[in-house]
């Protein structure tokens, strides 16, 4: 597709090209009936029939998945055409920067980046409900315009769950640094896909890596399926322990083991950034630091955790100020609920979960379990009249003893 040759696509005139991509070409344009610059973006399809229709089939996709959705947080489409050999969609023009040449420039500062990732999960919690997958979730195709407002865009390979349009190649589809375990396996690839894919944004936004790395595709996907990634906060101890948990659940290998909307997990992001006072990071948990994401050899044990009453709550709350959340064992990470927003209630989990390993380290020691009896004796709220019950019998014993 030569751009000397281009000037005009339907009613818009070409001003320049804005960039290629495996999907076509991307151009600058005007739309002299609403008197506006726009994005164009077009495909040249194809002489032969099979990729043609191939091609056709997906771009128009494209236009009716995206051309449906609107949300301050996704791009707007605003027209679809064909026009010869090409086909066309025009939409909003976004002035910014994309994600991935902002990660390139250095590490995002934490409170940016967690507001970054909460708007884009609003925003696919939208695309979501509408039926639309978006598919290929990367920092390059969320685009940061005016300093702070996170617009999602190219739903290129989205899917309507409606459509009967399929393609060979749909289950492949995508970045393979941040594809889903469904998706390197060949699996049918839903909205907790997505979700995947953001925690791998949100992984690399939080430790300043990402948390796949190979030299080879094959490796690479091999990862993806199996290995689990450190910690953010094991390269960098700025991040707080909420957004270990957070992250942790986000990238579970399994589907139902992760966020089950994309809404929960905006919720999640944005509890976790109202923890970060006056946007300065508070120190992690050291204990948390070099944790695994691994939740699958946790012991679980379910408790009602009261939560400090000088904590702030969400203004929706409603019954006692307690929540039930999961304790596991030391050394592992808590399952984040979307009711989970208190710092001092993450405190209280941590030192409960430290306590019940104690303790069960307790119980194979002699020593130790003499000392938790007594523990518990003390605890005992009948133990005043347990002592003084056993006191007369004592004193009973000795004088039958020496006077009878």
């Amino acid at each position: 597709m030569s751009k000397a040759k281009l000037k005009q696509l339907g009613r818009y005139r070409i001003v320049s090209e804005l960039g290629r991509g495996a999907m076509g070409v991307v151009y600058r344009a005007e739309d002299p009936l609403l008197n506006r610059i726009v994005a164009i973006k077009c495909i040249i399809l194809m002489d032969d029939p099979a990729v043609r229709a191939d091609y056709e089939a997906r771009f128009f996709q494209e236009a009716k998945a995206a051309g449906g959705l609107n949300h301050p947080n996704l791009v707007t489409i605003h027209d679809v055409g064909r026009e010869g050999d090409i086909a066309y969609m025009a939409m909003e023009l976004l002035e910014g920067t994309d994600l991935h040449a902002l990660i390139a420039r250095g590490r995002v500062p934490l409170p940016l980046g967690l507001e970054i990732m909460a708007q884009a999960a609003e925003g696919l919690a939208h695309a979501h409900e509408h039926g639309v997958v978006h598919r290929d979730i990367k920092p390059g195709n969320i685009m940061i315009v005016r300093g702070r407002v996170a617009k999602v865009m190219d739903f290129g390979i989205a899917r309507v769950r409606a459509s009967d349009v399929k393609t060979q190649t749909g289950a492949i589809l995508g970045s393979p640094r941040y594809m889903s375990p469904e998706q390197v396996t060949g699996q049918p690839a839903d909205r907790r896909s997505d979700i995947f894919s953001l925690g791998v944004v949100l992984h690399e936004l939080a430790a300043g890596e990402p948390p796949f790395t190979a030299s080879t595709v094959t490796q690479l996907m091999h990862q993806i399926a199996t290995a689990t990634p450190r910690a953010p906060s094991a390269t960098n101890p700025a991040v707080p322990p909420m957004l270990d948990l957070i992250v942790a659940r986000a990238l579970q290998k399994q589907p139902a083991a992760r966020y089950q909307s994309a809404a929960d997990l905006a919720s999640d992001l944005r509890a976790c950034l109202a923890e970060i006072p006056d946007g300065q990071v508070p120190q992690p948990v050291a204990s948390a630091a070099n944790a695994p994401l691994d939740t699958s050899a946790a012991t679980m044990v379910q408790v009602d955790v009261p939560l400090d009453e000088a904590a702030p709550r969400p203004a929706d709350a409603t019954g006692p100020a307690s929540v039930t959340a999961t304790v596991v064992e030391a050394g592992t990470h808590l399952p984040l609920s979307r009711k989970f927003d208190s710092s001092t209630a993450l405190r209280q989990l941590t030192e409960l979960a430290a306590a019940g390993s104690a303790a069960a380290a307790g119980e194979q020691s002699p020593v130790a379990g003499r000392r938790g009896l007594w523990a518990r004796l003390r605890r005992y709220p009948g133990r005043l009249f347990f002592a003084g019950a056993f006191s007369t019998a004592g004193a009973a014993a000795y004088y039958v003893a020496y006077y009878y």
